[in-house]
């Protein structure tokens, strides 16, 4: 074991959690092709075949589960210990990586990083848009800033305020359409790959199958499609409501109010780069014409 490389493992581990290269890519935020280079290398230092190339992902072998048995433990003890190290060091410059949903960052982040940079010429940031949690445990990224009704308790931070979603529609759509009754509109929803937002579960509660003139798979997506004037959609405020071409036609849905939280891990909080960054994130969201204050 002491022979190994420890990223050849880190791979591997991925590629045992995921069960695909691809998930395990996008994991690490690196390419298929180094994903099995990666997978390669490790099996020829070992002499060994730890997955079962299957049509629809990757099986662990008998030697892979014994290798994931003797690694259990291993990469959270070196996740810590980046951590803590990283907890030391007292200079407000270097480093801060970010993760934020592509919604709040076409809605709201960006103008905001640049003004941080041009104050904090110092600190390097580092984003990442993914729509799903990546492991601020695992240090994938030092702060999270996202729409969750359920921080992971594992991390700490601050709720910034919620945001709304209301129905919108085009106004050449509206214009044409207004008097026609709500059961016979044309309507842009979320695909399954967002069925875990509540937009989705509203949606399939109130819209008839029939009534579905498209399905997307981003939020962002959707409020092009509003626009173009495909259909109406309930929409995020904070996207939509600064859209000259759509007109909101209904208040938002408090059901479907979700909170924006500011997270880190505890071992990094009082890090003068991360802090400095959290705590101008924060105030500068708070007062967001996008995202409304907290109850």
């Amino acid at each position: 074991m002491h022979d190994l490389d420890w990223d050849d493992l880190r791979f591997f581990l991925s590629v045992a959690a995921r069960g695909s290269i691809s998930g395990a890519a996008q994991e690490l935020r690196a390419s298929h092709s180094t994903v099995l280079r990666r997978l390669a290398s490790l099996e020829k230092k070992l002499g060994a075949r730890l997955f079962k190339r299957l049509p629809g992902g990757y099986a662990i072998t008998g030697a892979g589960e014994r290798l994931r048995e003797r690694l259990a433990g291993v990469s959270e003890q070196i996740a810590g210990a980046q951590r803590q190290l990283v907890g030391l060091d007292t200079r407000a410059s270097g480093i801060v990586r970010v993760t934020s949903t592509d919604t709040l960052t076409h809605g709201a982040l960006m103008p905001l990083i640049a003004e941080f940079q041009r104050k904090q010429p110092e600190i390097t940031l580092q984003l990442a848009v993914n729509n799903t949690f990546v492991s601020l445990t695992k240090r994938e990224a030092d702060v999270a800033i996202r729409p969750t009704s359920r921080p992971s308790e594992n991390l700490v931070g601050r709720k910034v305020g919620y945001l709304q979603t209301a129905l919108y529609a085009s106004k050449s759509y509206w214009k044409a359409h207004a008097r026609r009754p709500f059961a016979e509109h044309r309507w842009i929803v979320p695909d399954e790959t967002l069925s875990h937002l509540a937009q989705a579960r509203w949606a399939a509660r109130h819209v008839p199958a029939e009534r579905v003139a498209l399905s997307v798979d981003t939020l962002i997506g959707m409020v092009s499609a509003v626009r173009e004037g495909i259909g109406i959609g309930m929409l995020l405020s904070l996207l939509a409501d600064d859209d000259d071409q759509l007109v909101r036609i209904r208040e938002p849905e408090s059901q479907l109010d979700t909170d924006v939280w500011i997270l880190t891990h505890a071992d990094l909080k009082q890090v003068p780069r991360i802090r400095l960054f959290t705590e101008f994130m924060y105030a500068r969201l708070r007062t967001h014409p996008g995202i409304v204050r907290s109850r």
